[in-house]
């Protein structure tokens, strides 16, 4: 507190304050401002303060949960869960006894830390399971069916393994994913025998792309392959268990509402209609499916947030409308709280029919905390609510950290809970003049709260679809203005209503009006999505953007003085690192397959010896490359013969993919990098990516160094020394080289500098 005292002219006055708290006195001495720093610091200091007040602590604890979980996919080896989960316990031992001490805050954010680290390390010791680490051909399998997809081209079901034999192979693997011609998949709970070629788990197609494989582990799946032959159906050895008999009642219950909804609806109207009530959304055929995703409305196929608050807010007021037709009710019963019960189950139950994905889960939480509010007659849309549900599913499932479903399902939620927070009570204020009350008599007040609503979550998601899917939609918040009132009026209460009667037979009617709201929904995607620049390609970029795009809407969600604007200094700094992010010259298979060099036109050109078109759509896509698999431009400039192929590449040199021994010899003198799963012979000029290589590290992106001695800069999937449950490390692993520089570059031929036309043209 500011001391008073005589000041040197003779007068009263207030010493060591700033700003001063009044005017000097008239005589009396005003000092010289000497520093601008001391006022800036003590403001942050009471910012700082204000936002450590009472009650600010709880949404940053799952942030610090996240964090710990990042802290432990980004390990290079498994950690040790005895030392991971001492830590983790003497840290919240030291939170709770320093619950009164000032540093209590900055304990908890260690404490939840730990605990996350821990839990992941947890999660992993506990469903530890075999991977398979090479094909395997004609296996004989026997095990029960879990799960079913019905999809556009072909079926897809996941077998748990009973017995396995296989010739050459003694891995045993617990349960794998299998792919079965169209209409030929088993049934649920079925025992059935079977044989299969299988495959390792799909990993990532290039460094820093999604790993699937990560994806399969922690779902208990082992490999990956397609059926050869008949299915056969059998009497099992022993019961399939509780589990798989709720599995196979569930897939029943689909399997019964896709039906029905069958006889009235066909096409992209059952499927996506299927989707939005089951989950099932493997259906839908790629055009529509595109369509929707280029469009922004994408996220309607994935039953999340917005489904779940629909079903619950559907039968919420249904049920309170219902039960205040009775006065005796109203006025002695809490109905507001029996409708937030029957709300309650009916998420539950909306849960378990759709599959109970990571994002279904986390708005199934968010949801039940809300109604659970109600029921305990406190405030329901919080930061804090927000934040119990984020606990809870990474608690239970901490690998949805990583899944891009569960990042964008947040990311909106916390924008819209912000809205909500911050911006809507000066919104829903009442007017101050009459021209703005009429508007809000108009239903414009609804209008702009659908534009925010919107809006907010739309760019709140872009860093993640930008990261993981390498593109923005531009036209998104057009998209949802046009179609989301029509799917929240028309289709999902239809869709609704539709269940309730079916037991009755009365249901028909109900997907009829479901399948006109689905058509306006069709037609809208699809002019959006033909709209000029609909598709908004983004250029792959690494993990550090999206840390510092994620951290910049925390902060500007979480926040409430100015500090919060920080986060915007964070977007723009994520926003300029990601477009800045330099493109690779040379992409490489983890098979060696497939070669993309980057050309002199600044695109790619592709050299494969297997075509992979889903590879090449991933390699197009994270390049920002409009272009499809099968384009005739991939092949301009490269030259193929049954030997290999030959390109140039941007800076001058040949890239070589050399399928056969005889190749090697020319292009050991002419080209300067070669790709190849033989052996090279000795004093080979070129920088050369071999099997062993690919084996150990997987699949490469190679940039130029910006040395002169022609080498390249590697990255590759896994680097060396990795060794995670998903991705065994290989015998022989070790560090991987980050240079790849020709052993003998001053040997080579001049000729070499400079290569011949001829030897890079296409074939006729």
């Amino acid at each position: 507190m500011a001391e008073q005292g005589i000041t040197p002219g003779g007068k009263r006055g207030y010493a060591g304050t700033w700003p001063p708290r009044a005017a000097a006195p008239v005589g009396g001495y005003v000092p010289a401002r000497t520093s601008i720093w001391p006022p800036i610091i003590e403001t942050l200091r009471q910012w700082a303060r204000a936002e450590a007040g009472a009650g600010r602590l709880l949404p940053w604890v799952p942030v610090a949960f996240g964090t710990g979980i990042a802290f432990y996919f980004a390990a290079e080896h498994e950690p040790m869960l005895s030392v991971a989960a001492s830590v983790a316990i003497a840290l919240c031992v030291l939170a709770f006894l320093l619950r009164r001490r000032r540093m209590f805050a900055a304990v908890v954010m260690l404490a939840a830390a730990a605990a996350g680290f821990a839990t992941a390390t947890w999660k992993t010791a506990r469903i530890a399971h075999n991977v398979l680490a090479r094909p395997m051909f004609s296996v004989a399998l026997t095990g029960f069916v879990e799960t079913r997809d019905i999809r556009e081209k072909t079926d897809r079901f996941v077998l748990r393994v009973v017995s396995m034999e296989s010739p050459r192979e003694t891995t045993k693997l617990e349960r794998v994913r299998l792919s079965v011609k169209k209409g030929a998949a088993p049934e649920v709970g079925s025992f059935v025998e079977l044989k299969a070629r299988l495959l390792p788990p799909l990993g990532p197609q290039r460094p820093g792309s999604y790993d699937f494989g990560r994806d399969l582990y922690f779902q208990g799946i082992g490999a990956s392959g397609f059926v050869m032959g008949a299915v056969k159906t059998s009497e099992p050895p022993a019961s399939g268990g509780l589990k798989l008999r709720y599995a196979a009642t569930m897939q029943g219950l689909r399997d019964a509402i896709d039906a029905r909804i069958r006889t009235t609806l066909d096409g992209d109207r059952r499927a996506i209609a299927t989707a939005l009530l089951t989950g099932r959304r493997d259906a839908i055929s790629s055009p529509v499916n595109d369509a929707m995703f280029i469009s922004g409305l994408g996220h309607v196929l994935s039953i999340s947030g917005y489904h779940m608050a629909v079903v619950a807010g559907v039968v919420f007021f249904a049920v309170r409308a219902l039960l205040a037709l009775f006065p005796a009710l109203t006025a002695g019963q809490p109905i507001k709280k029996w409708a937030a019960a029957a709300a309650l189950f009916a998420a539950a139950f909306y849960l378990l029919l759709s599959g109970a994905e990571v994002a279904t889960q986390r708005s199934f939480f968010m949801t039940a905390v809300v109604l659970i509010a109600v029921m305990v007659d406190r405030r329901a849309i919080t930061f804090r609510t927000l934040a119990v549900a984020a606990l809870i599913v990474l608690a239970i499932a901490p690998e949805a950290l990583v899944h891009p479903s569960f990042q964008m399902s947040f990311a909106a939620t916390l924008g819209l809970v912000a809205l909500v927070q911050i911006g809507m009570p000066s919104l829903l204020a009442s007017p101050d003049h009459s021209v703005t009350a009429r508007v809000a008599l108009w239903g414009g007040r609804e209008l702009v709260v659908l534009v925010l609503a919107s809006l907010v979550a739309g760019l709140a998601t872009t860093p993640y679809a930008a990261f993981h899917f390498h593109r923005v939609t531009p036209y998104g918040l057009l998209a949802n203005l046009a179609a989301m009132p029509v799917v929240s009026a028309i289709v999902m209460p239809a869709g609704l209503l539709g269940l309730l009667v079916m037991p009755f037979g009365f249901d028909g009617v109900f997907w009829a009006i479901m399948g006109v709201g689905i058509d306006w929904m069709i037609v809208v995607t699809q002019w959006v999505a033909a709209l000029p620049g609909a598709v908004g390609r983004m250029a792959a970029f690494g993990a550090g953007p999206l840390i510092a795009a994620s951290a910049g809407l925390i902060l500007l969600g979480l926040l409430r003085t100015p500090l919060r604007w920080s986060g915007a200094a964070l977007l723009v700094v994520a926003l300029v690192w990601a477009v800045r992010a330099p493109l690779p010259d040379v992409l490489i298979s983890a098979d060696g397959r497939n070669v993309a060099v980057r050309g002199g036109d600044g695109r790619l050109h592709l050299m494969h010896g297997v075509k992979d078109a889903f590879l090449v759509k991933e390699w197009l896509a994270a390049d920002a490359d409009a272009r499809m698999a099968g384009d005739p431009s991939l092949g301009v400039g490269v030259s193929c013969d049954p030997t290999g192929c030959v390109t140039r590449a941007a800076g001058g040199g040949i890239v070589a993919l050399a399928n056969r021994p005889e190749a090697l010899a020319d292009d050991c003198q002419r080209a300067a990098l070669i790709v190849t799963a033989r052996p090279v012979p000795a004093g080979c000029a070129a920088s050369v990516i071999d099997a062993e290589r690919l084996r150990r590290h997987g699949a490469l992106t190679l940039r130029r160094s910006s040395s002169s001695d022609g080498g390249f800069a590697i990255d590759a999937v896994k680097p060396g020394g990795i060794d995670r449950p998903w991705s065994p490390a290989v015998p022989g692993d070790g560090e991987s080289e980050t240079i790849l520089r020709p052993p003998a570059a001053a040997s080579r031929p001049a000729v070499d500098a400079t290569p011949a036309e001829a030897d890079v043209q296409p074939d006729d």
